[in-house]
């Protein structure tokens, strides 16, 4: 019977049927990434800094900071944002002041997580090229101030994205009667123009760019430096596994420079076109007969996507990450089996002490009393 429901929607509707998929598909979507990936940053950030997870001091500080920003970013962007406008008439957002805030907040987390990973990855591949700047680099101090300084550079960056947006009446349709309802809408103006094409690149065009050629430099100087030794020489200084190690390393630079770009280069790129092609107030983003408003949001879902991968590209590659968490997770089964055998036994206990009889008491008592004549 859905098989039959689904052949007639496509047969008679298929633009229709298409939209409401995709829709509800979206509304299932966005809750779930903010279920799954909150408490995932979450908990990648109480592994990192509290548990021995073998990673260096820095590398904890920027890994804690990008943790803390995709959270920031779930929650402005995915659960306050999309999560809402997929479930609610009227969000609370669609008003003044917040129609406001909320964009300086959501571009600041995303600007702050952006370059959270670009800033980690020059830093790495400074560290192995320079020995004076692996010592600068490499104090705890200075990478605490480096991400305190993203962050805050980050959100007066965005200061100026707080008047791209407008609230205006919009006649919307609501259960077959028109009604007029305010909304956040794109103010089209040039200098609403000028200061999304600015955000687009620092937030994906530069980003992506800086990410993709210092990973291969990283991997270019790993691979120069190896050369410089024989093979005698690496099996004496590492052992055997040199090579291998040093194809894991490059492997893994590389998974994590086409993972940003997959990720983020479909929305830069719909983004674009959108606002230069379909740049003016006729257009009507929410109608998805148009292929590139169907492009533009699954590029936005994969976008959003990234926040919650973050944490596996850095930080479930690691041995000490993946063996630390198993440790965890073996001690409270441990601490719950306990905790459940001592409770069990109590029950039992108390249950095999009020089932003795009367009698034995009675005989316990008698065997105490003192013999008189």
């Amino acid at each position: 019977m859905a098989l039959l429901q689904v052949l007639v929607c496509e047969l008679l509707s298929g633009a229709e049927c298409s939209m409401e998929v995709l829709v509800a598909f979206q509304r299932v979507y966005y809750p779930l990434l903010c279920v799954v990936g909150i408490p995932a940053n979450l908990f990648t950030f109480y592994m990192i800094c509290f548990r021995k997870c073998g990673m260096s001091d820095t590398a904890i500080i920027y890994l804690s900071c990008l943790a803390i920003m995709d959270t920031f970013y779930l929650v402005w962007v995915i659960l306050v944002d999309l999560t809402l406008t997929f479930w609610l008439l009227q969000p609370f957002w669609n008003s003044n002041p917040w129609c406001s805030i909320l964009g300086v907040l959501q571009y600041g987390s995303l600007y702050s997580s952006s370059w959270i990973v670009v800033v980690f990855t020059i830093e790495r591949y400074l560290v192995l090229r320079s020995t004076a700047a692996k010592q600068h680099f490499s104090q705890a101090q200075v990478t605490k101030l480096t991400c305190v300084a993203i962050v805050l550079l980050s959100h007066v960056v965005s200061v100026p994205l707080g008047w791209i947006n407008i609230v205006s009446p919009v006649n919307i349709t609501v259960d077959g009667h028109n009604v007029t309802l305010p909304r956040c809408r794109y103010r089209h103006e040039a200098y609403s123009t000028y200061i999304v094409w600015i955000t687009t690149f620092l937030s994906g065009g530069i980003p992506i760019v800086s990410v993709i050629i210092f990973n291969y430099l990283i991997g270019y100087h790993l691979c120069r430096a190896s050369n410089l030794f024989t093979k005698e020489e690496r099996r004496v200084m590492h052992g055997r596994s040199t090579r291998g190690m040093l194809r894991r390393t490059v492997l893994l630079l590389g998974t994590v420079s086409v993972t940003f770009v997959v990720l983020s280069l479909p929305r830069f790129v719909t983004y674009c076109i959108l606002r230069t092609k379909y740049n003016n107030e006729s257009f009507n983003r929410n109608d998805y007969n148009i292929p590139i408003n169907v492009a533009g949001d699954l590029a936005n879902m994969l976008q959003n996507l990234n926040s919650t991968t973050n944490f596996l590209l850095y930080c479930m590659v690691s041995r000490c990450f993946r063996r630390e968490l198993l440790h965890m997770a073996t001690c409270k089964a441990r601490e719950l089996g306990s905790v459940l055998t001592h409770t069990t036994m109590r029950v039992f206990s108390v249950a095999n002490h009020k089932a003795l009889p009367s009698a034995d008491t009675v005989t316990v008592v008698l065997t105490h009393l003192k013999v008189t004549e």
